[in-house]
């Protein structure tokens, strides 16, 4: 038998987490899926499940409570093959990309053998960050969770909004709304309540964000980009899905680039998780101002600093404000608090060693 979540947890504070009573309400739930893949018998086809699976669990709550460390806690102490912990935006990117392959077969409905795909061999999937932002995925994501539900497979999923606000105001949300439905039949909705943002408490390392972007902002970022790279560098293209996605100045794994290369330009995901795998550094310089007015730039922002933070890349930042003000009305507004909290992090002592 392995560790269970609250050994795990305890052995965090004893390094020095904070112990946190509403975190430690959410581990019962989370040792309670530990011991079922413990001890399911194995599935032995698409057709057969073990019997009576248990509930998921959607973890929901403000940026920074420890969500995504819950989770971490859980998937090491399940462990082995049978469990995968994955951002749910890269998912998504994944089941589209085999969307595509699939219907190129002529098969009649693509989401079963992508499912099927998917399910081989797993019971329990974790996804951090869940939220639906683009139309394609509001379409395909109840049709796909159903039939990995029907397939036996348990999720666990952290988001920032409780499952009913999911694509609040998107287009032909009511499309979407069985999906919510599902959600709250087939995963326990847990609201983790803890009122402390830990991200915004961690040591400050070497300073990484520079506000306002100015000139003495540049200099920085210049002395940054000589030490990390030399000062020099030269054009690099990375290739996504038949594409070319550019970085103005690229050397030993070190990018630099003015922030409307990067948003201002109809990028998505997939180019994004391509930018971060890429690099162990990134400069990234003039950020401005975000609003409704420059919103298909800032959601683009957003995106980035997603596939940054998942892929553990230091980033040196200029930009028109600090994190807590660089967006502060209109659109997307309430989504940023988890960038800005991001941000705030990524400037912690030790962030990024594990690419550097």
């Amino acid at each position: 038998m392995g560790r269970s979540v609250h050994d795990l947890y305890d052995a965090r504070v004893a390094q020095g987490l904070a112990d946190d009573p509403a975190q430690r309400a959410v581990l019962d739930r989370l040792e309670k899926l530990r011991e079922w893949i413990e001890t399911a018998p194995p599935r032995r086809s698409w057709f057969r499940r073990p019997p009576d699976p248990p509930r998921g669990l959607y973890l929901w709550g403000g940026v920074g409570r420890g969500k995504s460390m819950l989770m971490d806690l859980l998937h090491e102490a399940a462990g082995g093959t049978a469990t995968r912990r994955v951002h749910f935006h890269a998912f998504m990117q994944e089941v589209q990309a085999a969307l595509h392959e699939a219907r190129k077969t002529g098969v009649d409905d693509a989401i079963a053998p992508v499912a099927a795909d998917i399910a081989e061999g797993l019971r329990l999937l974790l996804f951090d960050e869940m939220q639906i932002t683009d139309i394609a995925d509001a379409m395909i994501v109840g049709r796909l969770f159903q039939r990995l539900f029907d397939a036996g497979v348990v999720a666990v999923a952290t988001s920032n909004r409780p499952p009913r606000d999911l694509y609040k105001d998107g287009l032909n949300r009511q499309l979407f709304v069985p999906f919510i439905e599902l959600i709250e039949r087939r995963m326990e909705v847990a609201h983790l309540a803890a009122a402390t943002d830990y991200r915004q408490g961690r040591g400050s390392g070497e300073r990484r964000y520079f506000a306002p972007a100015d000139a003495e902002a540049r200099a920085a970022l210049d002395a940054v980009w000589e030490e990390l790279a030399g000062g020099e560098g030269t054009p690099h293209r990375l290739r996504v899905h038949g594409r070319e996605v550019e970085l103005p100045l690229f050397h030993d794994r070190v990018a630099r680039a003015p922030f409307w290369a990067l948003c201002g330009r109809p990028l998505g995901p997939a180019d994004y998780l391509a930018v971060a795998e890429a690099c162990r550094a990134l400069i990234l310089e003039g950020v401005p101002r975000l609003s409704s007015e420059n919103y298909n730039e800032a959601k683009r922002f957003v995106t980035l600093i997603d596939a940054l933070y998942e892929a553990k890349v230091v980033l040196y930042v200029s930009a028109a404000d600090t994190p807590d003000n660089l967006y502060i009305e209109g659109e997307g507004a309430f989504e940023f608090a988890r960038t800005a909290s991001r941000l705030h992090e990524m400037q912690s002592a030790g962030w990024g060693e594990r690419r550097c």
